[in-house]
């Protein structure tokens, strides 16, 4: 059986009228899309989860309410289909249900609630209810694809969209589909081969700029990257080099949040978006 990224390779692409923009390189984008804004940018990681419960529509209004306008979440499948903010493959840690998300109905799932109180929220209900908020989407699984290129197209939102957090064939997938306005990071296996470059102080390759970002950690599982001051260094500059903004995730420190927006990030995604919101603005004062 085809995947999803082979069967809308398969598909039909419509006539382009203009050569495509390199993805890797920042060209202008108009007022109120993605990356147009006077940065760094401060995220709310999956609405602010430690200021509501993560990835429901009290969490991204607390945060929007905070006056934060750049989002992260994440996108999940239900058994027939419908995208939803959510994280995790199963639905045990943070619903009264059990199991995979993608062996339940949207019927089931919306009848629960997260944390015991917030609605599950579907990734189109996101979308249109902050039609002025930019939104980085995680992608989870290969499977959510198609719906999610689906709310993009039913919410009209590509140009305020980043995908990210996925494999390299999925988030070009959705670009073909979504159209240039669309923006991208990094998937996997470029933002390993960057992060690899950064750490052993090897040139990167032209060809890891397979988005317009990249999206790092502070650490994966022992291995510091962005926690490390200097590979934070080379990393933003490699990133400059190749025309990518670097978004650092997760931070929720203020001594972290200066010393990443003195290196140059361009955006930082934190579970604590009021911290994170008062320090840039104190870093953007004393600047």
């Amino acid at each position: 059986m085809m995947g999803v990224v082979a069967t809308l390779a398969a598909a039909p692409r419509p006539a382009r009228t203009a050569p495509p923009l390199a993805p890797g390189r920042h060209a202008p984008r108009p007022a109120g899309s993605y990356g147009s804004h006077p940065g760094p940018w401060a995220f709310a990681h999956r609405g602010g989860m430690e200021l509501a419960p993560e990835n429901t529509l009290a969490a991204f209004d607390r945060a929007v309410g905070l006056g934060l306008t750049y989002l992260e979440t994440d996108v999940r499948t239900t058994a027939d289909g419908v995208p939803l903010a959510f994280h995790d493959r199963t639905l045990d840690r943070v619903t009264g249900l059990r199991g995979p998300v993608a062996a339940r109905t949207w019927a089931e799932i919306s009848r629960t609630r997260v944390l015991g109180t917030e609605p599950v929220l579907r990734l189109e209900d996101l979308l249109a209810a902050f039609p002025d908020a930019c939104v980085t989407i995680d992608v989870k699984e290969e499977r959510a694809v198609v719906p999610t290129i689906e709310a993009i197209r039913r919410t009209g939102s590509a140009a305020r969209v980043c995908v990210a957090g996925g494999w390299d064939p999925w988030l070009a997938a959705i670009r073909r589909a979504c159209g240039a306005a669309l923006t991208t990071a990094l998937g996997w296996r470029a933002l390993t081969a960057l992060i690899v470059a950064a750490r052993t102080g090897v040139r990167a390759s032209s060809g890891v700029a397979t988005g317009s970002f990249a999206h790092v950690s502070l650490r994966y599982g022992r291995v510091p990257v962005l926690a490390d001051p200097r590979t934070t260094g080379r990393l933003v500059q490699m990133a400059a080099d190749l025309g990518l903004g670097v978004v650092a995730w997760t931070v929720n420190d203020v001594p972290t949040i200066r010393r990443l927006a003195d290196a140059g990030v361009a955006g930082i995604i934190t579970d604590r978006p009021d911290v994170l919101r008062e320090t840039l603005a104190a870093h953007a004062n004393r600047a």
